[in-house]
């Protein structure tokens, strides 16, 4: 993944309104008037919040008669899951050395207590 497409991910993530659209996007496509329905917004603020994740990647719009159906594509979020993996990773072994250290810590408790 490039440096520009995680982090145009990841910006149209950090909004709330946009990660509602995408939870909603996952159970399957919808209109955006349906998409637009849950928001006190405008339907241009929706709009603007669509075009944000369609730039992203996240998002697939079509137009079918009258109706604009929009699809998730989960690629984007498969790549951020990959990127952040290998922080999980670095994490999982940071508390793995942590939790080593008190066990010997906890261990070697006692021999501090007692008076030289």
């Amino acid at each position: 993944m490039t440096d520009d497409r995680l982090n145009s991910t990841l910006s149209a993530l950090a909004d709330p309104t946009r990660r509602a659209i995408l939870a909603r996007l996952a159970l399957g496509e919808t209109s955006v008037a349906e998409l637009a329905k849950p928001f006190d917004m405008s339907g241009p603020a929706v709009s603007r919040h669509l075009r944000v994740l369609e730039a992203a990647g996240l998002i697939t719009r079509s137009r079918d008669a009258q109706r604009r159906p929009c699809r998730l594509n989960a690629a984007p979020l498969a790549e951020v899951a990959d990127w952040l993996e290998r922080y999980r990773l670095f994490w999982e072994a940071s508390f793995d050395r942590l939790e080593d250290y008190l066990r010997e810590v906890q261990s070697r408790g006692g021999e501090r207590d007692k008076p030289r």
